[in-house]
C-alpha cells in the first residue's frame, strides 16, 4: 500500500474478526492500515516500511507479542505500541508498560475505548508535528547572520556583533574548535559599512610557514626561487574590505612582527620590493588557543596580541548553551531534509533526547556533522535514537583518533595498559553510558550489543544499579 499522507496503524493478530474490527475503527479514525496474521510477517513488513502505530496481540505462535514488542522499540522506536490480549494479568501489563508499550487491552474491549485511544494516538502525532513546525518557525526567528541561538550567551555575541561593526578595524574572536569564530566574523563583514566590499578569509594553519610572508603580504617577480610573476597578497586583494586571518596564533614569530607593523602603519610592504602601499583593511582575527599563555609562553608577541585585541568576541561552547540545541537542530534537519529531497524528515523524542545529553566537545560542528551522517543513513522518515547514537559514536572516535595520532607510538609486547581485557571492557561499557546519560539502548547502539548482551555485561559488571 503506498503511502497516503494519513499515519499508518499495522494490526498484528493471528484472529481475522479482530483484524477486520480494529481495521474499521482505525479507518475511521483516519489511519492507513494494513494487517499481519503474525509477528514474523509484521516485523517483515516493518523494516520495509515504518508504522505510526501497531496494535499487537499478545499471544500468537512463533513470535509473541512482547518479542514483537522488543523489535519494535530496538528498530523503529518512533511507532507506538499498543497490546491486545484475551489472557490478561497484572504481570504481563507491567511487563508491556516496562518495555515500552503505550497501552494494554484486554479483549473484548469497547469500541469507544478503541476509538478514544486511536483519536489521542493521533492526537499527540499532531502535536508533535505542531512543535517541530514552531521549533523551525522560531529557529528562523532566532538566526542572525546564519547564526542560531536563543541563549543568553548568544543573544549577548549578537548584540556585540551588531554594536561593533559599524566601527571596526580590528577585532579578536575567541572560542573552541566548531564554535562557528568564522560565522561571527561574517556578521561583522555583513553588519559594517564594507558590507559590499571583499571578505577575505585565511587559514592560517593551512599556509607553509615560508610562505606565510608571500600569501599576507605578497611579492615581486624574482623575490625568491619560483617567484615567477608579481603576485599581490591577502592584505591588497581585501583592500577596502575585510581580512579574516583564522587560527592566528599559528603565525610565526617572524611574520607576527611584519603583521603588527601593517596593522600600526596601514603600509603593505611585498617581498623582494622596496615599496610600500596604503590599504584600507579591517582585520579580524580568531583563534581556539589562550593567546594569553601564548604570550607568557613567549610563543605569541604580546604587542600583536593587545592590538589585536581591542575588542573580544567570546563564543560561548555548544554544552554552555543546551536550550540552542532544539533550535539548532530544527534548522538543520530542515536543510538536510531539503537536499536530500526527504520534506517529511524528522527527529523522533529519543534521539532529540541523545542530542541534549551529548558532551559535544566539537561544539556546533559536530552537532551539524552527526545530524547530517543521521540524516543520510536514516532508512525510514524518522531520525531515532538508533541512527544518532551511531552517528555520534562515529564523530566521537574520530575526535579520539585525532586526539591520539600525536601520542602514537609502537605498542609494546605483553598485556594491555590499565589492567585485564575484563576491566578494559569494563571501563569502556561505564564511559559510554555516561556519555549518553545512561541511555541503555544508545549505549548499546554505540557498543554493537545487543541490549540483551548488555544488560548481562552490566549484571557481570555490577553497573546495573542506578541506571547505570
Amino acid at each position: 500500500m503506498p503511502p497516503t499522507g494519513r499515519p499508518t496503524l499495522l494490526v498484528v493478530d493471528d484472529e481475522p474478526l479482530m483484524q477486520k474490527l480494529v481495521s474499521r475503527f482505525a479507518s475511521e479514525a483516519g489511519f492507513d492500515v494494513v494487517t499481519c496474521a503474525g509477528g514474523r510477517e509484521a516485523l517483515a513488513f516493518l523494516r520495509e516500511r515504518p508504522a505510526d502505530v501497531a496494535m499487537v496481540d499478545l499471544r500468537m505462535p512463533e513470535v509473541n507479542g512482547l518479542e514483537v514488542l522488543r523489535e519494535i522499540r530496538a528498530t523503529v522506536p518512533g511507532c507506538e505500541v499498543i497490546l491486545m490480549t484475551g489472557y490478561a494479568d497484572v504481570h504481563s501489563a507491567v511487563e508491556a508498560i516496562k518495555l515500552g508499550a503505550r497501552d494494554y487491552l484486554a479483549k473484548p474491549f469497547e469500541p469507544a475505548r478503541l476509538r478514544d485511544l486511536l483519536l489521542s494516538v493521533q492526537e499527540e502525532a499532531q502535536r508533535r508535528r505542531k512543535v517541530i513546525a514552531i521549533e523551525q518557525s522560531v529557529a528562523h526567528e532566532l538566526e542572525f547572520c546564519r547564526m542560531i541561538g536563543r541563549s543568553a550567551a548568544m543573544q549577548e555575541v549578537f548584540s556585540l556583533v551588531r554594536r561593533l561593526a559599524p566601527h571596526l578595524r580590528t577585532a579578536l574572536v575567541t572560542g573552541e574548535t566548531g564554535v562557528g569564530k568564522e560565522l561571527v566574523a561574517r556578521a561583522l563583514h555583513q553588519c559594517s559599512t564594507r558590507r559590499a566590499r571583499r571578505f577575505v578569509a585565511v587559514n592560517c594553519s593551512a599556509v607553509v610557514e615560508t610562505l606565510f610572508e608571500s600569501e599576507l603580504f605578497g611579492h615581486v617577480r624574482g623575490a625568491f626561487t619560483g617567484a615567477v610573476d608579481n603576485k599581490p597578497g591577502l592584505f591588497e586583494a581585501a583592500d577596502g574590505g575585510m581580512l579574516f586571518l583564522d587560527e592566528i596564533g599559528e603565525l610565526p614569530l617572524t611574520v607576527q612582527a611584519k603583521l603588527l607593523r601593517v596593522l600600526e602603519t596601514g603600509e603593505v610592504q611585498r617581498v623582494g620590493s622596496l615599496d610600500t602601499r596604503r590599504l584600507d583593511v579591517c582585520v579580524i582575527a580568531a583563534t581556539n588557543r589562550d593567546l594569553r599563555a601564548e604570550v607568557a609562553a613567549a610563543r605569541f608577541r604580546s604587542d600583536l596580541f593587545y592590538r589585536l585585541n581591542v575588542v573580544e568576541v567570546k563564543v560561548p561552547p555548544l554544552r554552555e548553551r543546551r536550550e540552542d540545541i532544539p533550535y539548532l537542530t530544527a534548522a538543520m534537519v530542515t536543510e538536510f531534509a531539503d537536499r536530500l529531497k526527504r520534506p517529511d524528515l524528522v527527529l523522533t523524542p529519543g534521539a532529540e533526547r541523545l542530542l541534549m545529553t551529548a558532551p559535544w566537545d566539537g561544539n556546533v560542528r559536530e552537532l551539524r556533522n552527526v545530524i547530517e551522517r543521521a540524516a543520510i543513513l536514516a532508512e525510514t522518515h524518522l531520525i531515532t535514537e538508533r541512527e544518532l547514537a551511531r552517528s555520534l559514536a562515529a564523530a566521537m572516535d574520530a575526535t579520539e583518533a585525532v586526539a591520539a595520532a600525536p601520542a602514537r607510538t609502537t605498542p609494546a609486547a605483553g598485556p594491555p595498559p590499565g589492567g585485564s581485557l575484563s576491566s578494559l571492557e569494563r571501563n569502556h561499557i561505564q564511559r559510554v553510558l555516561e556519555q549518553v546519560g545512561g541511555n541503555k539502548q544508545a549505549a548499546a547502539a554505540i557498543l554493537g550489543l545487543s541490549r540483551r548482551a548488555l544488560y548481562r555485561r552490566l549484571h557481570r559488571y555490577g553497573l546495573i544499579e542506578g541506571g547505570r
